[in-house]
């Protein structure tokens, strides 16, 4: 049997198991969740998935998805337009 496990693992170090692997530059929430483009504000937590790591070991293999903070300004761009009143 062999066994796939995936995790996040935060700027400071933290690390989370999540369900799935997760796109390189995707933006995911605290919990690792993907976010649904496009963003309703810029005001919220989000990261970017910097980097990719797989360690396979006998029976299982480990995906690391190593994440970012991502600004309130960077995030500007993934935000839905507003329609001028």
């Amino acid at each position: 049997m062999f066994q796939d496990d995936y995790y996040v693992v935060f700027p400071e170090g933290d690390v989370q198991e999540v369900p799935g692997r997760i796109p390189l530059n995707s933006l995911v929430d605290m919990n690792g969740r993907p976010l649904p483009l496009p963003l309703p504000t810029n005001k919220m937590i989000a990261f970017r998935v910097q980097r990719v790591r797989t360690a396979e070991n006998k029976g299982i293999s480990e995906t690391f998805h190593h994440l970012e903070l991502v600004s309130a300004a960077e995030l500007l761009e993934f935000v839905k337009p507003q329609r001028p009143l």
